[in-house]
């Protein structure tokens, strides 16, 4: 009896060791299934997705004479030269030598409409963002049409201009800046592999690929916000949820970090407007 109940306990010591072992081994299958199934949903959810009417509107306002001096934004240069749109958004933030300074293309968007449609910068920028299930503002439905006019284009963000250079050091210094009541960083959450917040992944924005997908994917619709949101919208959200104060629109601060992940995702392929939870 003493004899069996030792193999007993062997055999249950053993069993249990096994299910110790292969515990992480479970967990990390059920993980990797359930992301394949989240990724599945997103795909699901592309077809048909709302920015679709975003990019229509936008595009009918990009060749609309509005404004004060009843004028197009068809002249508005975004870098490759006056009103090229497809694929500048992917070279995008970089340096322009008639206002010389570096601007992304929400900050040069708010610029054309100012120098060349003749509306007042403060109204323009007055309210850049929709709130949940409202409707897209002039300013996203813009950045939907432009953006969707680079899409699989590869993402070039130039480094070639001094100030370009300077743009992403800050940039990058901002990214692992750490402050605020939780002492938090943007690299708290994106400089680390296999992070994650409830359902949502935490891309390593430090690493090429997962830089490249990050980047690629923005602007993107929010299905639970019901609204189209920007890479500034994106930012600002990011800065709300460290606790930090209010990243301004269009401010140096956010160029220089769209800037930083810009290059960072370099040699990526545009996909944006995409689909986001």
């Amino acid at each position: 009896m003493t004899g069996s109940m030792g193999g007993m306990t062997r055999v249950l010591g053993t069993g249990a060791l096994a299910a110790a072992l292969l515990a992480p081994l479970a967990g990390g299958a059920q993980e990797n299934q359930t992301l394949k199934e989240i990724e599945r949903y997103r795909e699901m959810l592309q077809d048909g997705n709302p920015a679709e009417l975003m990019v229509a509107k936008g595009e009918d306002l990009w060749k609309m004479k509005r404004g004060p001096k009843n004028a197009s934004l068809e002249a508005c240069d975004l870098g490759i030269g006056p009103g090229v749109v497809k694929g500048a958004y992917a070279q995008l933030p970089r340096w322009f030598a008639d206002t010389g300074e570096v601007m992304d293309f929400e900050s040069r968007l708010v610029h054309c409409m100012v120098t060349l449609q003749g509306f007042e910068r403060d109204k323009v920028i007055a309210k850049p963002f929709s709130g949940a299930g409202q409707s897209a503002t002039d300013l996203e439905s813009l950045t939907a049409y432009v953006v969707e006019e680079s899409r699989g284009v590869t993402i070039a963000i130039p480094q070639r201009h001094a100030k370009e250079v300077a743009s992403f050091q800050r940039g990058e210094k901002m990214f692992f800046f750490r402050g605020g009541p939780y002492d938090f960083s943007c690299a708290s959450c994106h400089a680390i592999d296999g992070q994650r917040i409830r359902l949502q992944e935490l891309p390593n924005l430090t690493k090429k690929e997962p830089a490249q997908r990050a980047f690629a994917t923005w602007p993107a619709y929010r299905v639970s916000q019901g609204a189209l949101r920007t890479m500034q919208w994106r930012l600002n959200d990011c800065f709300r949820q460290q606790r930090f104060p209010e990243l301004k629109y269009t401010s140096q601060a956010s160029i220089d970090l769209i800037t930083f992940l810009g290059v960072n995702a370099n040699g990526g392929k545009m996909d944006s407007p995409a689909i986001k939870r």
